[in-house]
């Protein structure tokens, strides 16, 4: 019996990262604001931000209801239609970290915008708004705006799962040479 059996190629699921890469989302944590109390007076509030199986979080920011973060946070987008989700968090010393909310938002929306032709257009723009529904956690309406020659989308999420609070972000996407784009 020959031992030599021809090796079969390798089925699907092989493609290298950048195969499957759209490009990049740059999220920028700006700021809460009147972000729920859970130590004596005040909080220490970061934030997680979760994409599939990438996990994103801000510095600490000591005893401020209203933090401004400011802070660039990257996702790797492979697959658009999953939700990215945040999460509001109380920095603990000595115990668990408590949960000071949540919020939810899908990309669609400023991809579909990502997408149109808008050289010439003015810097400053508005391309498309998302009003807030039940479906979003959008405090209030959310533009995606043509400015400097990007598509930017701010957004201010209200939190979920506690009795006040809000985050504001931005998205701003990063084309990256050699991914599939979009």
């Amino acid at each position: 019996m020959s031992t030599d059996s021809p090796k079969k190629p390798a089925q699907g699921g092989s493609k290298s990262l950048m195969e499957n890469l759209l490009g990049l989302l740059r999220i920028r944590v700006k700021r809460g604001v009147n972000l729920a109390v859970r130590d004596v007076r005040s909080s220490d509030p970061y934030v997680v931000i979760k994409m599939g199986k990438q996990k994103l979080k801000t510095r600490v920011i000591k005893k401020d209801i209203n933090p401004e973060w400011n802070e660039d946070l990257t996702l790797s987008i492979t697959d658009p239609s999953i939700p990215i989700k945040l999460t509001v968090f109380d920095h603990d010393t000595f115990s668990k970290d408590d949960k000071m909310g949540d919020a939810e938002f899908g990309i669609s929306p400023y991809l579909e915008a990502l997408k149109m032709n808008l050289e010439g257009v003015p810097s400053g723009t508005t391309v498309s708004r998302i009003q807030p529904d039940r479906a979003n956690c959008l405090a209030e309406e959310s533009c995606i705006q043509w400015k400097d020659g990007k598509v930017v989308q701010d957004m201010c999420l209200r939190l979920r799962n506690v009795e006040c609070g809000e985050v504001e972000v931005q998205l701003q996407w990063i084309d990256l040479p050699g991914s599939k784009g979009l």
